[in-house]
């Protein structure tokens, strides 16, 4: 019996492992392709299509409230956002498993303009194959992807906002 108790053990883990994932995998994003299409309602009830923003640069950050890192780099995004072309650049946050409330609180503690966007269903998480948060995809005025970065970015440095207005200068 004690040679199969960490036998039974392996299994239930696979089990278990498999039966709490996506029934399909995440879809393998790649720079330069069209980035996935996504038709999204903010906290104001206005709907966001991904599309309907071509000649845009469009910002796709992936947020919570409860993740210390993705609250930290909030004002540098609002700096960015603040600093840019309203009419060349589109900052979208998507709120990913949290509470559209608490994202409400902080957007007027931190003062933050740009639009939240709520995916309850996590639909546009599932489709840009999302790994954690904070993750930042960066669409070119073509809607094809062109950046992806996992974790926190000071997005209010030179290096970030040289990197969009290249993309806006295209």
């Amino acid at each position: 019996m004690k040679k199969r108790l960490p036998l039974l053990t392996l299994v239930y883990i696979i089990l278990l492992s498999y039966g709490c994932g996506q029934n399909t995998p995440a879809p393998m994003l790649e720079l330069g392709k069209p980035a996935p299409n996504f038709i999204i309602s903010d906290t104001k009830g206005k709907t966001w299509t991904l599309s309907e923003l071509r000649g845009q640069v469009v910002f796709v950050n992936f947020w919570a409230t409860w993740c210390p890192p993705c609250v930290k780099e909030m004002p540098a995004m609002q700096e960015l956002n603040s600093s840019l072309p309203p009419d060349k650049f589109k900052m979208l946050a998507i709120l990913y498993n949290d509470a559209p409330a608490m994202a409400e609180n902080l957007v007027a503690k931190l003062n933050l303009t740009f639009p939240i966007l709520i995916d309850p269903q996590n639909m546009a998480a599932r489709s840009y194959g999302l790994t954690g948060v904070p993750e930042t995809f960066i669409i070119d005025k073509q809607g094809v992807l062109r950046e992806k970065f996992i974790g926190p970015v000071q997005w209010n440095s030179p290096d970030a906002r040289q990197m969009i207005m290249k993309y806006i200068a295209e």
